[in-house]
């Protein structure tokens, strides 16, 4: 669902978009650290916010950190 929130903010089309590993953090709802493979070879990592059910919201691309590898660590950022 924030696949086209990326692709807007990185003025970039992905062929590929595809989840590898997440973590949660609980706020006043869920961060999700989410690492996803966008070309062969690279990766990039997403900061997504949902709220609370009741604010009828939902998820947004809070940020995200290009440049990654299958191999880096996924971390709070």
């Amino acid at each position: 669902q924030v696949k086209s929130q990326f692709e807007r903010k990185e003025n970039r089309n992905c062929s590929m978009f595809t989840a590898i590993v997440y973590k949660t953090q609980v706020v006043a709802g869920i961060n999700y650290y989410i690492k996803v493979q966008v070309s062969n070879t690279e990766y990039v990592h997403l900061k997504v916010f949902q709220s609370l059910p009741h604010e009828n919201q939902g998820p947004s691309l809070v940020s995200f950190q290009t440049g990654k590898t299958r191999d880096d660590p996924l971390t709070y950022f």
